[in-house]
């Protein structure tokens, strides 16, 4: 029996090592930086040890107008794409003929890359000297008025984001979904029919309830996904987001690091654990919601 034991764990050392490597080392070396006071990236020095980085970091302007976007970002995007993608899923679902070349090219989106389809968003939305656009064209056409969604007011800017983000995540969340709507079993189906249940209820009391692991991954997996926003920012308003007013945490981590403010990895520590804090407190609570609410 022990050398047993002794086998499965030499089969798990490469992984082992692998995650200390990779994620436990880097998570505790940026946890030692976020405490260490005016950190010198050059002479890999510093002069105090506290709280100081965490003070610095709640209280700049730039990383509360990060926090700010992120949350309307996940609150939007998150049950909006997911409903969405169930909606369309279920119509996929009823269709019989032409289903797998309908689920092709709604799953097209997905493997294209993400900067090309933002700058393609970003041509449909942007106003410039020369045009004004074909969504601000679309707008005219039905008595509307022109508006800059690129370099123009907040809430236009913030539309065409979270547009950006639903239209980028929606491919894999109708292929989880119709995957999961095809492996329900049709005798439940059959059953409530013999019944002649409604449809809304079949589908509140029967499809619902057997689709709702998945419903619930997909939830999970997009506010990570949601909180870790940054390429699609970048990909519609350019590298500088702080000007644009719409960066991210993680944009703001990443400026801390490499961009003009850059070279100041303890404020990067800082503003990478709230994230982290965030993210960590979010799932919690979903994990204990979806205990009343997900059937396995």
């Amino acid at each position: 029996m022990k050398k047993k034991s002794m086998k499965g764990w030499l089969y798990l050392l490469p992984a082992m090592l692998f995650l200390g490597a990779f994620m436990v080392y880097p998570l505790i070396d940026v946890l030692v930086y976020s405490f260490e006071e005016g950190y010198n990236s050059a002479s890999q020095t510093y002069f105090g040890v506290g709280l100081y980085n965490y003070s610095y970091v709640l209280r700049d302007p730039y990383f509360l107008q990060a926090v700010k976007n992120t949350f309307l970002l996940v609150i939007i995007t998150v049950p909006l794409s997911t409903l969405i993608a169930l909606l369309i899923s279920l119509g996929l679902t009823a269709i019989k003929p032409l289903r797998n070349l309908y689920q092709t090219v709604y799953f097209l989106p997905y493997v294209t890359n993400t900067l090309a389809v933002g700058l393609v968003f970003m041509i449909l939305f942007k106003k410039t000297a020369y045009t004004d656009g074909l969504i601000n064209l679309m707008l005219q056409w039905f008595g509307g008025s022109s508006i800059d969604f690129i370099d123009g007011p907040y809430w236009a800017k913030m539309f065409v984001l979270c547009f950006y983000t639903i239209w980028v995540v929606m491919p894999f969340k109708i292929l989880i979904l119709t995957s999961a709507l095809a492996s329900v079993n049709p005798e439940y189906y059959s059953a409530a029919k013999m019944d002649g249940t409604r449809s809304f209820r079949v589908f509140y009391k029967i499809t619902l309830p057997m689709i709702s692991p998945m419903i619930f991954y997909l939830v999970i997996t997009g506010f990570i996904g949601a909180f870790k926003a940054y390429s699609d920012a970048i990909a519609l308003f350019g590298t500088d987001l702080n000007a644009a007013g719409m960066n991210t945490i993680v944009g703001y981590v990443y400026d801390m690091l490499y961009g003009n403010s850059g070279g100041y990895p303890s404020f990067a520590s800082a503003a990478a654990l709230i994230l982290f804090a965030i993210v960590l407190t979010i799932t919690c609570i979903n994990l204990m919601i979806s205990k009343k609410n997900v059937h396995y």
